[in-house]
């Protein structure tokens, strides 16, 4: 064998070699690098306290009918109102075109497992859209001029879709993200 064989037989183990740890080293480069990426990302969502606290299962059922129930989540206030039959009425007979934010009571409304609307309940943000005042309602005995909610700080009224009738808030109370977990349980989400 000449001096030139054996180098070449050499330099091909070698290029082979090269070539291995070339190809381990970025593997495991890019492993570290994607397990950084993982463990960066998932610091930035938040803790399952937070997200347990962002959402709350309400019982409707112990609404009074005509009445209301306020809850806070993630320190926001939301109202559940039981409409009466009357008030749901009085909701769809609005002639949506001469509202400051037209919205019909079924847009305002979000379907059970089924698919049908629930008319009776009402959930919306219980803050005013024009400073962020919690409005009264029916559990505080005034409901406006249009039966829904009050803002005595401003006098901004709502109907009894939450749909903003006049004064200076500029829209409806927001729908929050809620869903039927049942006939009568609620989950409402931030």
């Amino acid at each position: 064998m000449t001096d030139q064989t054996a180098h070449s037989q050499d330099e091909g183990v070698d290029e082979d070699r090269r070539n291995f740890i070339h190809i381990a080293t970025g593997a495991v480069a890019f492993g570290g690098v994607a397990a950084f990426a993982v463990a960066a990302v998932e610091q930035w969502n938040p803790a399952a306290d937070t997200r347990a606290a962002s959402s709350l299962d309400v019982d409707i059922s112990k609404v009074p009918l005509g009445g209301e129930i306020r809850v806070l989540i993630g320190g926001k206030p939301f109202f559940i109102r039981h409409r009466t039959p009357a008030e749901i009425a009085a909701a769809q007979s609005v002639n949506v075109a001469i509202l400051p934010d037209p919205e019909t009571d079924e847009a305002r409304l979000r379907p059970m497992a089924d698919g049908t609307l629930n008319r009776a309940f009402l959930i919306t943000s219980g803050a005013c859209t024009h400073l962020g005042c919690v409005p009264v309602g029916p559990t505080q005995g005034n409901v406006g001029a249009y039966g829904g909610w009050y803002c005595p700080c401003h006098g901004s009224q709502y109907d009894t879709s939450g749909r903003i009738r006049s004064g200076p808030a500029p829209t409806n109370l927001p729908i929050p993200n809620y869903t039927y977990v049942s006939e009568t349980v609620v989950n409402i989400s931030l």
